[in-house]
């Protein structure tokens, strides 16, 4: 039975609507009185022709949370059809989307995932047993690009850059900054995040290191996006990406909380 709409705040952006769907048995806002073990954070700009594929990827049991950040191709009411929480997120950036959908979640484990059909959010699945087996606070993808044009040029190369003065700022020696993400929800909320553009991805990474979470990074398979890129499908769209990311390099170190540990 669908839920009536929710209203959430969220500081600095007034009330936001969210709404869960109508939550068809087994499907990713399926209706139930306790949180699904799992929350995966879509943020989504004018994504209708990647949705379908990406929710029926969800795992069984999880909720996905679509993240509308201003979409004009109806992209909330496909999502809200095919059975997803949506959250609207009237500020702009790829950060207020994600923020927006972590406060929104629910979940003691949340992940994230870009909603263009590049990244499968079945390959979460892994991530999140590593989490919540506690071996790892924090799980990355390492994007494996499969096909033509499925990682351009520039945008490859911005990476690099940045996982080369990530590893000089923390010593992490991770090979990518990709969106395919997994942590507990309570512990990235104590990172205290402010990043609400390109940086959020890099600033997540940063303050973990620095507060000393284990953090991981597994191959996944990064396919064609459907429709154009909204950041790094251009050289300029990339080097904006980029300069946002080393503000964020350049933050004095902060501390959070380690995640507790959970063993099973």
């Amino acid at each position: 039975m669908r839920e009536g709409a929710r209203q959430g705040t969220r500081e600095g952006s007034g009330t936001d609507a969210i709404d869960p769907g109508p939550g068809p048995a087994g499907g990713p806002g399926r209706g139930r009185n306790r949180p699904a073990p799992v929350d995966v954070v879509l943020p989504c700009l004018d994504e209708a022709a990647a949705l379908p594929w990406v929710l029926a990827r969800i795992p069984d049991g999880w909720r996905a949370i679509v993240v509308d950040n201003g979409s004009t191709d109806g992209s909330a009411e496909i999502a809200r059809g095919l059975g997803a929480t949506v959250v609207h997120e009237p500020r702009r950036g790829f950060g207020a989307a994600c923020h927006a959908g972590l406060l929104a979640a629910e979940a003691d484990i949340v992940c994230f995932c870009d909603c263009d059909a590049s990244l499968d959010p079945a390959l979460l699945e892994p991530f999140v047993r590593a989490v919540r087996d506690g071996e790892s606070d924090l799980v990355l993808g390492r994007r494996r690009p499969q096909g033509r044009g499925a990682w351009p040029p520039h945008a490859r190369a911005g990476n690099l850059v940045l996982a080369r003065m990530l590893r000089r700022r923390t010593g992490l020696r991770l090979h990518d900054l990709g969106p395919l993400r997994a942590a507990r929800r309570a512990a990235l909320l104590g990172l205290d995040l402010t990043d609400r553009r390109s940086g959020y991805p890099l600033q997540m990474v940063v303050r973990a290191a620095d507060a000393g979470w284990r953090v991981a990074e597994r191959d996944v398979p990064y396919r064609p996006r459907t429709g154009r890129s909204k950041v790094t499908g251009t050289w300029r769209g990339t080097w904006h990406a980029v300069r946002d990311m080393r503000s964020v390099l350049n933050q004095p170190r902060l501390t959070a909380p380690v995640p507790e540990t959970v063993t099973r």
